[in-house]
């Protein structure tokens, strides 16, 4: 298991000069931008037991956290 942040720039480094405009001109994207980086955060805070979670409950962060990753990708493939 790794325990480095999983950042949206280093996920999608092609995308990291469209990321920045479409935070700027787009709501949508903005808030899911924001709502990733929140899960982030609940995901890294419990994998170095900063803020323990039960297994599941963690695993349930990540979930979401791929779920959302896989919907920014999606808009930024439809926006290119």
């Amino acid at each position: 298991m790794s325990h480095t942040p999983h950042e949206l720039a280093e996920e999608f480094p092609e995308f990291v000069e469209k990321m920045s405009a479409l935070k700027v001109s787009d709501a949508h994207f903005a808030k899911l931008a924001e709502a990733y980086h929140e899960l982030n955060r609940a995901v890294h805070r419990a994998e170095t037991n900063v803020e323990p979670l039960e297994q599941l409950a963690e695993a349930e962060l990540r979930k979401k956290r791929s779920a959302l990753k896989d919907e920014i990708y999606a808009y930024l493939k439809d926006a290119a």
